[in-house]
């Protein structure tokens, strides 16, 4: 796993596919290999899911993991994610708005219910047919909210087969930019989507386009 960002602070990493945060059973989790790795304690201040990529930020003592990870909670941090598909939404951007309840075997639905707000909005475009990319801004921080968004708009990402995506070699969200503040001073991190055939394929010309949208990461 490479580090993005090193501060004295945090590190930024750009977190690999197919590993959890923590332990699950013999296997080690990311933080723990990663604390080995540079024999330090590290504090996750937010959580991507194990087939999710990208950007991650990694406290190095508890003071800056509280700092840190009370901008999460405050919601000024800002993320933006990139996914792939391989379904047509009916609109190609908007606002994906409900609550999140708790479904069967782990997973987790939208409802109208306002209770656990989880809002996403998103932007979408044509890369090849049958290919379809997405620009995905969370406005909350619910547990496996991007994956629910996509499956309720019938766009489920590739690869992630628990909410019904098309089998891939691995699921393809990942975490493109992370920006936050620390002491006053801004900072932004881009984390290039270097696993998976598809976005090794396609991440410049979706790179670009999401530039070209103009839209503020938030």
């Amino acid at each position: 796993m490479t580090i993005l960002l090193e501060h004295a602070d945090f590190y930024v990493i750009n977190k690999p596919a197919g590993i959890g945060m923590h332990q699950e059973g013999e296997e080690p989790g990311l933080v723990r290999m990663l604390s080995e790795r540079l024999n330090e304690a590290l504090y996750p201040v937010h959580r991507l899911d194990k087939m999710t990529t990208g950007a991650l930020l990694l406290a190095r003592n508890p003071d800056a993991n509280r700092l840190l990870s009370a901008q999460f909670a405050e919601r000024t941090t800002r993320k933006c994610y990139l996914a792939l598909s391989d379904r047509k939404p009916l609109k190609k951007q908007g606002l994906i708005k409900g609550g999140m309840e708790k479904s069967r075997n782990g997973s987790w639905k939208l409802t109208r219910d306002t209770r656990h707000l989880a809002v996403t909005r998103f932007f979408s475009t044509s890369l090849a047919p049958g290919l379809r990319g997405f620009v995905l801004q969370p406005q909350t921080g619910r547990t496996h909210q991007l994956r629910v968004a996509l499956k309720s708009i019938g766009c489920p990402i590739l690869g992630d087969v628990r909410y019904g995506g098309t089998v891939a070699e691995r699921g393809y969200l990942h975490a493109w930019q992370l920006e936050f503040n620390w002491q006053g001073k801004p900072m932004a991190v881009t984390a290039p989507a270097t696993a998976g055939e598809l976005f090794t394929r396609w991440y410049d010309p979706l790179t670009q386009w999401a530039t070209s949208l103009n839209q503020p990461v938030i």
